[in-house]
């Protein structure tokens, strides 16, 4: 796609002419971890209420935070993932505001010096480009806990089992431009924290959600920021806070920035706020005006010493990465000669692209990438199964692919014997034993069956010539003659021969 094409894709007509979108992300992720950032106390979702709460946590007097190495390490683990710089040396700061979920009156956070620095994200869009997503930074912080308001109609509870819980804030830059990359973007992050094992992903349990910041501006005003840096060519910004699902992601995106033209096009100003998406009512309604740095009375955290790294601890915590999704990708398309496309598939997750290459290996890796990413996965995602819980082995896939490629079995016949080794009846060379689905590939047999048709067809035969396409009913005839296994192949190598095709 051109830069041309790629633009005017960004746009969004209003009445009175074309307008961009500009968006910034901060996903937050909780770190993979059984204790919180600052106390011994466990993690985990399904605990009863006020479980997993430490006197740290529940911020009783004189209780002192002890820093988590793990979650640090994990912190280090995802920069490192994100191409970003890891900063050695970093400080925890008190984010001061008050409310019920919050004992001790502030957030333990990090604001003037984080953990991780600038880096940037390669991601793949909906049309197979690519685009970059410059990251800000990445912080570690503290969760809040939890109000529950529907237990009393006259009182609130409060769940202190996520107070505590160690979070990473990664902040984007201003680089995305629709719903859909939005959506990608956050696809992609989501990919990475898996692949490292610092975040689980978990949208449905909270444990990774986005805030979506989204401004509108008039056609040409993106390109001028990028060229100054300049944020005046940028419209006011909205913050949507707490988004956990792609499709609400996407759905949130699109009314708030028609919300936002509507005002400006009748000649009102956006008001720079924060806001929640209501996905019933399909809209995005505010929640409270938007807080500045100095609202928030930040200071040093007098309790915790400035966090300083080992730049030998970071070489080898770099050194023991696993293989993520970009290499792997490059990787797929090189060792197994894969299309762009079925490589991004794959790596979407990392137990599928792994399933796929135990089942490739001395195989047709396109015949097995298509068995894994389109048959296996459909019976998967029914079954609300994930790849490390299929009942199908890898083996038994790479044992259908080199049944098909050997003519034991067409690819028709394959689908009946893949329903057979989902349903636990074995492997698909037992299968094919049991059930007598073998290929028939005696072009004797299959010359037979073709004489018997002709012979009792001669007029729809004798047209054959002139409707070249009518073979078709010839060869569908033969199949249900021979049972659908006589070899395709060699089926319409003698029907031309014979009809003089």
């Amino acid at each position: 796609m051109t830069d041309t094409a790629t633009s005017l894709s960004k746009l969004i007509q209003g009445r009175t002419g074309a307008w961009e979108i500009v968006m910034g992300l901060e996903i937050h992720a909780q770190v993979a971890s059984k204790a919180k950032l600052f106390s011994g106390a466990a993690v985990g979702f399904g605990a009863g209420p006020n479980e997993q709460v430490s006197l740290v946590d529940a911020g009783f007097p004189g209780m002192l935070p002890t820093l988590n190495s793990h979650c640090v390490e994990q912190a280090v683990r995802t920069g490192l993932g994100l191409n970003a710089q890891i900063n050695r040396r970093s400080q925890f700061d008190r984010k001061n505001y008050f409310y019920p979920d919050l004992p001790t009156g502030y957030q333990i956070s990090q604001l003037y010096f984080p953990i991780v620095g600038e880096g940037v994200v390669e991601v793949e869009a909906e049309d197979g480009s690519f685009f970059n997503v410059g990251i800000e930074r990445l912080h570690l912080e503290q969760d809040a806990g939890k109000l529950i308001h529907d237990l009393s109609p006259t009182e609130s509870y409060v769940d202190l089992n996520r107070a505590g819980t160690a979070l990473m804030e990664i902040v984007s830059r201003p680089d995305i431009r629709s719903p859909e990359e939005a959506v990608a973007y956050v696809k992609k992050i989501r990919t990475i924290l898996i692949y490292l094992g610092t975040c689980d992903g978990d949208m449905e349990k909270g444990n990774l959600r986005a805030d979506v910041n989204v401004s509108v501006c008039r056609e040409g005003q993106y390109a001028k920021f990028k060229a100054t840096g300049d944020f005046s060519h940028l419209g006011t910004r909205c913050e949507i806070k707490n988004v956990n699902s792609f499709r609400f992601i996407s759905q949130a995106i699109n009314y708030e920035a028609r919300r936002q033209i509507e005002i400006l096009e009748d000649g009102g100003k956006v008001t720079q706020e924060t806001r929640l998406y209501d996905p019933t009512a399909g809209e995005t309604r505010s929640m409270r005006s938007k807080e500045e740095a100095m609202d928030y009375r930040y200071f040093p955290d007098p309790d915790l010493l400035p966090l300083e790294l080992e730049q030998a601890w970071i070489d080898d915590i770099k050194a023991n990465l696993p293989e993520l999704p970009d290499a792997k990708r490059r990787r797929l398309m090189a060792d197994y000669g894969l299309s762009q496309y079925d490589a991004v598939v794959l790596i979407s997750e990392q137990a599928k692209a792994d399933y796929f290459e135990a089942a490739a290996k001395g195989r047709d890796a396109k015949l097995v990438s298509n068995w894994v990413t389109n048959e296996l996965s459909a019976r998967l995602a029914a079954d609300h199964l994930d790849f490390d819980q299929s009942p199908v082995p890898a083996a038994h896939v790479a044992q259908l692919v080199e049944l098909i490629e050997a003519n034991v079995i067409s690819s028709k016949i394959a689908k009946e014997v893949f329903d057979h080794v989902w349903n636990g009846e074995g492997s698909p060379a037992e299968v094919v034993e049991k059930h007598g689905l073998k290929q028939v590939t005696d072009t004797g047999a299959i010359e037979r069956a073709i004489d018997e048709i002709i012979a009792a067809n001669p007029d729809k035969a004798a047209g054959v010539a002139e409707k070249p396409q009518s073979l078709g009913w010839f060869v569908g005839q033969v199949m249900k003659a021979t049972g659908g296994k006589a070899n395709p192949a060699a089926v319409n190598d003698i029907l031309k021969a014979k009809l003089g095709l």
